[in-house]
């Protein structure tokens, strides 16, 4: 009987034995085939949203994606937005003489117009004042796109209150006491090759 127990507890043993050689051998064919993590492999980013997942992207291509040459209803809201922004400021810069505001939202023949009005204006001691009502509608009248530019023509209907006094104060133009509705026709535009979504301001046409 000892003799039975003690065989029976070495095949017990043996049987370990034999079972880890067996997934030894397994764990070396897998890592074989497998290979095993050495930390340079490439991470794998899951459950990113676009908008997150946005700042791994190649710089050029979020900015050209900010730019698009193709609007649809919502973007032309948001333009309108800007623009609206955009004219109450150029106004109000304009009547100031802030040259250094309207530097940003004109293009180049602009500045030099605004900058030679505003010059003019300086030379002859005139003070303008503008009080800002409000822009009582905005639309866009036109969308045209050429080789190199884009450009958005918008009809602004305001109400402002323009005053032009001379050295003396005297009033030259307009009336502190009354507001007047002016309608304005502006272009604006933007290069296609930009990386900027900015627009500036091209064209002015009065009605």
């Amino acid at each position: 009987m000892y003799i039975y127990q003690t065989m029976s507890s070495n095949f017990g043993y043996l049987d370990i034995i034999l079972l880890a050689m067996i997934a030894g051998f397994i764990v070396l064919r897998l890592r074989s085939i497998l290979g095993r993590k050495t930390g340079h492999e490439d991470k794998v980013y899951t459950d990113f949203v676009d908008k997150k997942f946005g700042q791994f992207k190649n710089p050029e291509e979020t900015n050209l994606k900010k730019s698009p040459t193709e609007f649809n209803a919502n973007d032309k809201k948001k333009f309108l937005k800007g623009a609206e922004i955009a004219y109450e400021t150029i106004l109000a810069s304009f009547s100031k003489g802030d040259k250094e505001s309207l530097k940003n939202l004109l293009t180049e023949k602009m500045q030099a117009n605004f900058s030679s009005a505003i010059e003019d204006r300086n030379s002859k001691k005139i003070k303008s004042e503008l009080t800002f009502i409000g822009i009582k509608s905005s639309a866009i009248q036109k969308f045209e796109k050429t080789t190199e530019a884009l450009f958005f023509t918008v009809k602004f209907v305001s109400e402002i209150i323009s005053v032009k006094r001379d050295k003396d104060n005297k009033i030259l133009e307009g009336d502190p006491n009354k507001i007047k509705t002016v309608i304005d026709h502006w272009k604006f535009t933007r290069k296609i090759s930009s990386l900027s979504p900015n627009w500036y301001l091209a064209e002015i046409k009065n009605s």
